[in-house]
């Protein structure tokens, strides 16, 4: 009788893997999305920071290129600065927007084929009152 369940525990043992293996995977993943979603956050708070200190009223290329060191995803940014129109000496303050957003899983759980995720639209505002003024160091603006 022992003859026949031999081959019965290493079969058990593939089975508990693959599912423990796609567990396991299923959190890399979300953690994955988790620091997505946290970057794009923090990208869009340097990039708000740099258009406000470095008074770049029309730069928005240098503007997406320090957030893109953060999130090398960022594709396309929003610099609206308020009251629109304003120059350095009139503006109110900047709102810095990510839209478009997208995460790939990598699981093998969803596939390869698995369509892009869209994130939801991410945004900073700051006003005037700090722009042009970095009480610790002037290093945002050079490059």
């Amino acid at each position: 009788m022992r003859h026949h369940v031999n081959g019965a525990t290493t079969v058990e043992f593939a089975l508990g893997l693959l599912i423990f293996l796609m567990f396991v995977l299923g959190i890399v993943d979300f953690s994955r999305m988790l620091f997505t979603w946290s970057a794009a956050q923090e990208a869009t708070r340097t990039g708000a920071r740099y258009a406000v200190v470095c008074d770049d009223t029309a730069q928005q290329a240098l503007v997406l290129a320090r957030m893109k060191a953060l999130l090398p995803q960022i594709n396309t940014v929003s610099v609206a600065w308020e009251p629109s129109g304003c120059t350095a000496a009139t503006c109110q303050g900047v709102t810095v927007s990510i839209t478009g957003l997208n995460y790939q899983w990598i699981s093998p759980i969803v596939g390869a084929t698995a369509p892009l995720i869209p994130m939801p639209g991410f945004s900073t505002y700051l006003p005037r009152e700090v722009m042009r003024k970095d009480p610790n160091s002037a290093a945002i603006c050079s490059s």
